[in-house]
């Protein structure tokens, strides 16, 4: 398998890697610009953005392009997240050339038919009320927003209903200018692909793009705090989250290694004290979320009301104990979990392209996979502790309640049983 990068005259950066016996191909474009790049009036149109790809171009209806794609036997889709947006598709090998021109296609010619953007408007809408209407969903972007108060960071990826309802044609034209430049774009490509080809043709889709100023987000900064709301449900939903390194961080492997001994499995702490020993809850785990220059250790629960103030207790307790007792099995056993689930996502080549964009994105090159095995190997059991006793020591938190949650304690309560 061979990992191959080039830029265009322009700064567009084409990134491929061959994978010998594969019949299909998985082609996308991320662009650098997600919730955490819009301005404040601006929220919700990265997403809003998204969706009107697919609503029809200048040479293709929206039918043209679902058609188009499906009578190959193809699938293409696209998300949009806090720092990128992507769109991709998987095709077999000999419709690559196609592919990569609906997505050209898309990305670069939406009509904006008003008539179009009133529908998808609709269709926004309603995934906000069923956003809304999640309690494990909805906590999410309340803790991301008690995390980082006031920044774009802590906004939802969504956007609230009055600036969704208010996004014209000038709003999507304004963020694309700003945005969707040929620096900001790296086309990834990976499966049955021949990387001279996809450069030919991401020359021809994509070279006449004048390269345009980099805009950069505002940092984010962790404040922390928490929120409460009062529902009648039957769970009550939990979050709690801790400041954790950005990916470009030294300490990123060994805060994913913490994550995953904490809470990260069946025989993580969090799952065996509270879930097995104890029986109060059904779903309880931690994972960490990273950022360009910050991320979260996340922890999150669900729970009946009664059992809730004694959840949130033992949840802080272990935090707290894992800063003094970590194993050196805990650690060997959640870094074999990290390899393999790193190594296992390697076998798609959905997984390797997207890969691909997200390590050329952060470093402008793929680090050899020996090169990320050694970083996660050199993690070692005093670092872990370390890192452990940071967290438990570092006195902010964010915290965010939902359902019947009347008797539970408050932030500054739970923070205390860290430092005692």
């Amino acid at each position: 398998m061979t990992v191959q990068l080039h830029t265009l005259a322009n700064g567009l950066r084409v990134v491929t890697e061959h994978m010998p016996g594969l019949q299909s191909a998985s082609i996308g474009l991320w662009v650098n610009a997600g919730g955490r790049h819009e301005q404040a009036d601006q929220n919700g149109i990265a997403h809003f953005l998204e969706h009107m790809a697919f609503k029809g171009t200048a040479r293709r209806t929206a039918l043209q392009i679902a058609e188009e794609i499906e009578d190959v036997g193809g699938y293409i889709n696209a998300y949009t997240s806090r720092e990128v947006t992507a769109y991709y598709a998987r095709v077999l090998k000999d419709d690559v050339p196609l592919a990569l021109d609906l997505i050209a296609d898309i990305v670069l010619n939406p009509a904006f038919d008003p008539r179009e953007i009133e529908v998808e408007r609709g269709v926004i809408l309603q995934e906000i009320g069923q956003a809304a209407d999640t309690p494990d969903d909805i906590i999410f972007d309340w803790l991301q927003e008690v995390a980082y108060p006031g920044q774009a960071l802590g906004r939802t990826i969504l956007g609230p209903v009055d600036a969704v309802r208010g996004f014209g044609r000038a709003d999507f034209d304004r963020f694309v200018a700003e945005h969707y430049g040929p620096g900001q774009l790296i086309l990834s490509a990976a499966g049955a692909v021949d990387h001279d080809q996809i450069v030919r043709l991401a020359e021809r889709a994509f070279g006449h793009m004048t390269p345009s100023t980099l805009r950069i987000p505002e940092p984010g900064r962790f404040s922390g705090g928490e929120r409460r709301e009062i529902k009648s449900l039957e769970q009550a939903h939990f979050t709690l989250a801790l400041e954790a390194p950005g990916y470009r961080s030294d300490d990123i492997y060994t805060a994913q290694i913490y994550a995953s001994a904490l809470g990260g499995g069946m025989s993580s702490r969090l799952f065996q004290e509270i879930r097995e020993k104890r029986g109060l809850c059904y779903t309880i785990y931690s994972s960490v979320g990273s950022y360009d220059d910050t991320g979260l250790l996340t922890i999150y629960a669900g729970t009946s009301a009664d059992d809730l103030p004694d959840l949130m207790g033992l949840t802080m307790d272990e935090l707290a104990r894992s800063a003094a007792d970590l194993t050196q099995a805990e650690l060997d056993r959640a870094r074999a979990q990290m390899k393999a689930g790193l190594l296992m996502g390697l076998e798609s080549p959905s997984s390797r392209a997207e890969r691909l964009a997200r390590l050329v994105g952060i470093w402008n090159r793929v680090p050899p996979l020996d090169e990320t095995v050694a970083r996660i190997d050199a993690v070692d059991l005093q670092g872990l502790k370390a890192h452990a006793q940071a967290l438990a020591g570092a006195g902010q938190a964010a915290m965010a309640l939902y359902g019947p949650i009347a008797h539970a304690p408050n932030l500054a309560e739970l923070t205390g049983r860290l430092a005692a």
